[in-house]
Protein backbone atom coordinates (compact mmCIF):
# COMPACT_ATOMS: atom_id res chain seq x y z
CA UNK A 1 0.00 0.00 0.00
CA UNK A 2 1.43 3.04 -0.79
CA UNK A 3 1.12 5.93 1.15
CA UNK A 4 2.05 9.65 1.84
CA UNK A 5 2.13 10.20 5.05
CA UNK A 6 5.17 10.96 5.81
CA UNK A 7 5.16 13.16 2.55
CA UNK A 8 2.40 15.46 4.00
CA UNK A 9 4.21 15.21 7.04
CA UNK A 10 6.76 16.55 5.49
CA UNK A 11 4.97 19.37 3.99
CA UNK A 12 3.13 20.51 6.91
CA UNK A 13 6.61 20.81 8.78
CA UNK A 14 5.27 19.00 11.61
CA UNK A 15 6.86 15.88 13.46
CA UNK A 16 6.09 12.62 14.25
CA UNK A 17 5.08 13.36 18.44
CA UNK A 18 2.74 16.22 17.35
CA UNK A 19 1.00 14.06 14.21
CA UNK A 20 1.01 10.93 17.27
CA UNK A 21 -1.16 13.96 19.72
CA UNK A 22 -3.21 14.74 16.92
CA UNK A 23 -4.33 10.82 16.22
CA UNK A 24 -3.90 9.83 19.93
CA UNK A 25 -1.23 7.34 19.04
CA UNK A 26 2.89 7.05 19.91
CA UNK A 27 5.55 8.72 17.71
CA UNK A 28 6.69 5.02 17.17
CA UNK A 29 3.25 4.17 15.62
CA UNK A 30 3.58 7.22 12.95
CA UNK A 31 6.86 6.13 12.57
CA UNK A 32 5.85 2.02 11.63
CA UNK A 33 2.78 4.33 9.82
CA UNK A 34 5.17 6.30 7.56
CA UNK A 35 7.52 3.50 6.57
CA UNK A 36 5.13 0.93 6.12
CA UNK A 37 5.84 -1.57 8.92
CA UNK A 38 2.27 -1.54 9.84
CA UNK A 39 -0.75 -0.71 8.48
CA UNK A 40 -2.80 2.28 9.60
CA UNK A 41 -6.20 2.05 11.17
CA UNK A 42 -9.14 3.08 9.04
CA UNK A 43 -10.12 5.80 11.75
CA UNK A 44 -6.70 6.90 12.02
CA UNK A 45 -6.65 7.89 8.27
CA UNK A 46 -9.51 9.22 8.68
CA UNK A 47 -8.11 11.94 11.44
CA UNK A 48 -5.15 12.58 9.17
CA UNK A 49 -7.50 13.21 5.91
CA UNK A 50 -9.05 15.76 8.13
CA UNK A 51 -6.38 17.02 9.28
CA UNK A 52 -4.31 17.16 5.85
CA UNK A 53 -7.34 18.08 4.11
CA UNK A 54 -6.70 15.80 1.35
CA UNK A 55 -8.92 12.34 0.71
CA UNK A 56 -8.04 9.05 1.93
CA UNK A 57 -7.12 8.00 -1.56
CA UNK A 58 -4.73 10.47 -1.63
CA UNK A 59 -3.20 9.15 1.55
CA UNK A 60 -3.01 5.56 0.41
CA UNK A 61 -2.05 6.74 -2.95
CA UNK A 62 -5.15 5.23 -4.90
CA UNK A 63 -5.56 8.61 -6.38
CA UNK A 64 -3.57 11.66 -7.46
CA UNK A 65 -6.46 14.24 -6.61
CA UNK A 66 -5.59 15.60 -3.46
CA UNK A 67 -9.59 16.31 -2.46
CA UNK A 68 -12.78 15.65 -4.06
CA UNK A 69 -15.39 18.29 -4.82
CA UNK A 70 -18.17 16.51 -3.57
CA UNK A 71 -15.69 15.50 -0.21
CA UNK A 72 -17.61 15.16 3.74
CA UNK A 73 -15.03 16.00 6.46
CA UNK A 74 -16.58 13.26 9.26
CA UNK A 75 -14.91 13.35 12.58
CA UNK A 76 -15.80 9.81 13.46
CA UNK A 77 -16.13 6.70 10.70
CA UNK A 78 -19.57 5.23 11.03
CA UNK A 79 -19.04 1.32 11.03
CA UNK A 80 -23.03 0.52 10.24
CA UNK A 81 -22.60 3.25 7.39
CA UNK A 82 -19.55 1.51 6.12
CA UNK A 83 -20.92 -1.84 6.44
CA UNK A 84 -24.08 -0.75 4.57
CA UNK A 85 -21.68 0.15 1.53
CA UNK A 86 -19.59 -3.02 1.49
CA UNK A 87 -22.76 -5.05 1.97
CA UNK A 88 -24.12 -2.87 -1.41
CA UNK A 89 -20.80 -3.20 -2.92
CA UNK A 90 -20.63 -7.05 -2.68
CA UNK A 91 -23.99 -7.53 -3.79
CA UNK A 92 -23.42 -4.89 -7.39
CA UNK A 93 -20.94 -7.24 -7.87
CA UNK A 94 -23.20 -10.42 -7.21
CA UNK A 95 -20.15 -11.54 -4.26
CA UNK A 96 -21.47 -14.07 -1.66
CA UNK A 97 -19.76 -13.79 1.21
CA UNK A 98 -17.68 -16.34 1.40
CA UNK A 99 -16.89 -15.39 -2.35
CA UNK A 100 -15.77 -12.15 -0.75
CA UNK A 101 -14.14 -14.08 1.93
CA UNK A 102 -12.15 -16.17 -0.28
CA UNK A 103 -10.75 -12.78 -2.11
CA UNK A 104 -9.60 -11.46 1.64
CA UNK A 105 -8.72 -14.37 2.84
CA UNK A 106 -10.77 -14.35 6.15
CA UNK A 107 -13.93 -15.91 7.39
CA UNK A 108 -17.67 -14.99 5.89
CA UNK A 109 -18.39 -14.35 9.57
CA UNK A 110 -15.46 -11.59 9.71
CA UNK A 111 -17.59 -10.05 6.48
CA UNK A 112 -20.66 -10.62 8.03
CA UNK A 113 -19.24 -8.34 11.29
CA UNK A 114 -18.30 -5.71 9.06
CA UNK A 115 -21.48 -5.53 7.23
CA UNK A 116 -23.65 -5.22 10.18
CA UNK A 117 -21.67 -2.66 11.56
CA UNK A 118 -20.36 -4.49 14.64
CA UNK A 119 -16.33 -4.28 13.32
CA UNK A 120 -14.50 -1.72 11.53
CA UNK A 121 -13.19 -3.21 8.57
CA UNK A 122 -9.45 -3.75 8.27
CA UNK A 123 -7.40 -0.74 6.24
CA UNK A 124 -5.67 -3.72 4.31
CA UNK A 125 -9.08 -5.31 3.40
CA UNK A 126 -10.52 -1.93 2.88
CA UNK A 127 -8.01 -1.02 0.79
CA UNK A 128 -7.91 -4.60 -1.37
CA UNK A 129 -11.69 -3.82 -2.11
CA UNK A 130 -10.88 -0.27 -3.26
CA UNK A 131 -7.88 -1.26 -5.63
CA UNK A 132 -9.40 -4.35 -6.88
CA UNK A 133 -12.53 -2.82 -7.74
CA UNK A 134 -11.67 0.91 -8.34
CA UNK A 135 -13.83 2.36 -5.49
CA UNK A 136 -13.30 5.29 -3.42
CA UNK A 137 -12.08 4.24 0.02
CA UNK A 138 -13.25 7.63 0.55
CA UNK A 139 -16.55 6.55 -0.38
CA UNK A 140 -16.39 3.53 1.29
CA UNK A 141 -15.52 5.38 4.80
CA UNK A 142 -18.72 7.57 4.04
CA UNK A 143 -16.90 10.94 2.82
CA UNK A 144 -18.33 10.86 -0.18
CA UNK A 145 -21.64 9.99 -0.84
CA UNK A 146 -22.55 8.96 -4.41
CA UNK A 147 -19.60 8.43 -5.90
CA UNK A 148 -18.18 4.82 -5.96
CA UNK A 149 -14.81 5.38 -8.06
CA UNK A 150 -11.63 7.24 -7.35
CA UNK A 151 -10.10 8.94 -9.62
CA UNK A 152 -7.22 8.50 -11.02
Amino acid sequence: MKNKLLDMREYFNVNQETIGEIVGVTKTSISKWETGKETIPLKHLNTLSNYYNVSIDYLVGLSKIKNYENYIKINELNKIEIGKRIKLFRNENELSLRELANILNTTSSTISAYETGKTLILTSFAYQICKEYHISLDYLCGKLKNKMHYEK
